[in-house]
């Protein structure tokens, strides 16, 4: 492996995040945490409920700010930056995948994973090649027209995944993918994240309960009283 492949995707470094529970006590959520996440590499993230694992990912992704710590994303940090400077470094290296798909219901599969290149202002003839790529890639290219109500739950769902990888990010954040999906169409959504993490050579983090999905990560990391520890070996299988 080069020293450019070796080269961090994402660096977390002494991270802590705390909230005011409601008698007014501060509740400590992440506490100096340290993660580093390298280009074709997925990492899972588990933990109890209420663990503080979405917000980790939220930091991770410049969705909230940390109270200590810094965050580097492809070598810039989130440290200090302002709002606008913080959704600019979103919108250019990081993808987003949540439990629910979040597609835009009035638009096609293909006008969805659009959308971000078009945002971004891209031509419309190349934002259409690359969305059509991308819906190929997920399997979807007989189903690039339909709306997303047309689609299955897995289809929808593999739309985010091409969505959230339209503008060739460098780090895919997902939150709980397969939460909402049956056991078949949750095996092949873990198939492709796995898949496409090694192909397009993206750093992945991936937090979720389904032991499944975390068996395909190349770490899996236990998120308990606000800090990371390697987790126990992870078998296929929910």
């Amino acid at each position: 492996m080069s020293d450019v492949t070796r080269v961090p995707v994402l660096e977390a470094v002494g991270v802590a995040k705390r909230y005011r529970g409601g008698d007014g006590n501060p509740i400590r959520v992440l506490e100096g945490v340290d993660l580093m996440v390298t280009p074709g590499e997925m990492v899972a993230v588990v933990g109890a409920s209420g663990a503080g694992k979405s917000t980790f990912l939220h930091v991770l992704g410049a969705l909230e700010r940390a109270d200590a710590g810094e965050v580097r994303i492809a070598g810039e940090s989130t440290t200090g930056a302002s709002d606008e400077a913080l959704a600019e470094l979103r919108s250019r290296r990081v993808g987003f995948v949540f439990q629910f798909h979040h597609l835009l219901k009035e638009f096609s599969a293909l006008e969805n994973v659009m959308m971000p290149l078009r945002i971004a202002s891209q031509p419309p003839h190349q934002a259409r090649a690359r969305a059509e790529a991308l819906l190929e890639r997920v399997g979807l290219s007989a189903r690039r027209h339909h709306r997303p109500h047309e689609l299955s739950g897995g289809e929808q769902q593999r739309a985010a995944v091409a969505r959230a990888l339209a503008a060739e990010p460098q780090l895919l954040l997902a939150d709980e993918p397969s939460g909402n999906l049956d056991h078949q169409n949750a095996e092949l959504l873990h198939d492709l994240f796995a898949r496409l993490t090694g192909e397009l050579g993206v750093a992945a983090v991936v937090v979720t309960h389904n032991r499944s999905l975390a068996a395909r990560a190349a770490r899996v990391l236990h998120l308990e009283d606000g800090r990371l520890h390697p987790a126990e070996a992870y078998e296929g299988g929910v």
